[in-house]
């Protein structure tokens, strides 16, 4: 690391001196001593910050109960690491569950810190880990949920999504190279037509694109900068680079490397990546990209190769593989619990090869199912629950974790957006789905930013008391063309909410009452 980040000390916001004061990946060597003292007795540093290096979070709305945040590469894990992950949640009974995350990956609910030997003792045991999955590090990395298994894909992510987490954990052991950013980063790479990853929302996107000279070549042009927060939200800006499959983790390290740097560090609201593009111009950062890999980046092609709409897939589909299939299952707002986990990872290997996937639409799929087997298992119980063919709105509906069990989350989310669609797909006929996505708290981890209607959580009024509202985006777009959307109104009771979607529904989206 340079002299970069030491000579601003001066002016470093209290993260940044927690940060100096202690590595969070110190805390690793010293797990058992926090579930032998217990996590009352922790000092409040490790428990409320450090830990986070560790994946895992102390939430204040359940003392006590902590959340567990993996790393699930590409969104893909094995019918032994679900089953793993099953076993842990079903020790904690009600207070277990597990959360498919708008990344691709999978959050713990009810962890015990005493627990967090045995727990980390059964990652290990199946390969998982979750090692530098919060705080300010990169987040899962996400890829496409059908990588492998697409006829039409240009380009089969996984292998380089492993190959970076690798890069950036040290095979998931920890890397000390890469765990003090300025605050947090996502990553992602698609080699599909449709954008499945939403890459203008991420820090460092590669995207497919075929570079004509010499000859056409299949590699990726580079996005960077795209955030949500609180203070700002951006799409990806071009970086006007091309890169061959060969050398995206070497430009991904690059790119690492000098926001670890550079980023800036004294206004913790001003850290993320596009802020430093800003200060420096798109230009610089370039040429500093450059100067780390030590040599010229390759201008980007002309045009990407994102050229389909975005695809959800839930349902059944044949894979390029003759005679297999994947089946994409809906699950309500990504919630599960341990023994809808043990059906899933059973389901997995008895018709499939023994692996789940996950989606950025909080879904997961199940592949490799021969046709023989297809029917079979399209009778199976548990899709009666996890559909294979929602209702319209119910099939697009996204939402970050929210008051019950998030500090941040200003409202509740989760069950008041099951409990809103399914009151408004009573009162309604729609002829396509129309995505709404929900997030507690200008964070936007539900990305309301990119939904056909998002709904952000904040406190409004209502005859004189303070009460639980939203402040409603419109004009997202996802897939080809992507944009984000805006605000159209601002602080609306939630329990007014219900009549405001059914206009806008109505209006915007072709929706007709049924009476």
């Amino acid at each position: 690391m340079t002299d970069t980040v030491t000579t601003t000390k001066t002016n470093l916001n209290k993260f940044e001196k927690l940060k100096a004061e202690k590595d969070g990946l110190a805390v690793k060597k010293e797990i058992e001593k926090f579930a032998s003292l217990g996590w009352e007795a922790m000092d409040i540093n490790d428990r409320d910050h450090r830990l986070k290096w560790m994946g895992v979070f102390f939430r204040p709305v359940t003392p006590g109960k902590f959340m567990m945040r993996m790393r699930l590469p590409n969104g893909i894990l094995s019918s032994a690491q679900l089953r793993a992950l099953a076993t842990i949640l079903q020790r904690y009974g009600d207070d277990g569950s597990a959360d498919i995350t708008t990344r691709q990956n999978i959050q713990l609910r009810g962890i015990r810190i005493e627990d967090l030997p045995d727990i980390f003792a059964k990652f290990e045991a199946v390969g998982l880990t979750s090692i530098q999955s919060g705080m300010d590090n990169i987040r899962n990395i996400t890829g496409d949920p059908v990588a492998g298994l697409d006829a039409d894909e240009l380009f089969d992510t996984r292998e380089l999504v492993q190959q970076i987490q690798d890069m950036f954990t040290n095979q998931g052991q920890g890397n000390p190279e890469f765990s003090n950013l300025p605050r947090k980063f996502n990553i992602a790479i698609t080699g599909g037509r449709d954008n499945s990853v939403h890459a203008e929302i991420n820090d460092l996107a590669f995207v497919p694109a075929l570079k004509d000279y010499p000859s056409s070549i299949l590699g990726f042009n580079v996005l960077v900068g795209g955030f949500f927060s609180a203070k700002r939200c951006e799409a990806a800006i071009p970086l006007n680079a091309w890169v061959s499959p060969e050398d995206v983790v070497t430009v991904c390290r690059a790119i690492l490397e000098v926001y670890r740097d550079h980023g800036l560090r004294a206004n913790r609201l001003k850290s993320r990546l596009m802020w430093l593009i800003d200060e420096w111009g798109i230009e610089k950062f370039r040429s500093e990209v450059e100067k780390r890999l030590g040599k010229t980046l390759l201008p980007a092609a002309a045009k990407d190769e994102i050229d389909w709409e975005k695809r959800d897939h839930i349902g059944v589909y044949k894979q390029k593989q003759l005679g297999l299939n994947y089946v994409g299952l809906h699950i309500p707002v990504g919630r599960l619990y341990a023994k809808d986990m043990f059906e899933i990872a059973n389901m997995a290997e008895v018709y499939g090869s023994s692996e789940i996937r996950l989606t950025v639409e909080q879904n997961l799929i199940i592949p490799n199912i021969p046709d023989s087997r297809l029917a079979t298992f399209l009778t199976e119980p548990l899709l009666q629950r996890f559909t294979i063919n929602p209702d319209l709105l119910t099939r697009s509906l996204v939402s970050c974790t929210g008051a019950q069990f998030c500090n941040f989350a200003l409202i509740e989310t989760k069950n008041r957006a099951l409990e809103m669609v399914q009151a408004l797909e009573a009162e309604l006929t729609l002829t396509r789905p129309v995505r709404i996505h929900w997030t507690g708290c200008p964070n936007s981890c539900g990305q309301p930013q990119v939904a056909d209607i998002g709904l952000m959580g904040t406190k409004t009024s209502k005859n004189g008391k303070a009460v639980e509202g939203v402040d409603i985006y419109m004009g997202g777009k996802v897939g080809k063309d992507p944009h984000l959307g805006s605000r159209l109104h601002k602080g609306i009771p939630c329990e007014d909410l219900q009549p405001v979607l059914r206009d806008l529904l109505v209006h915007h989206f072709g929706a007709k009452p049924h009476n």
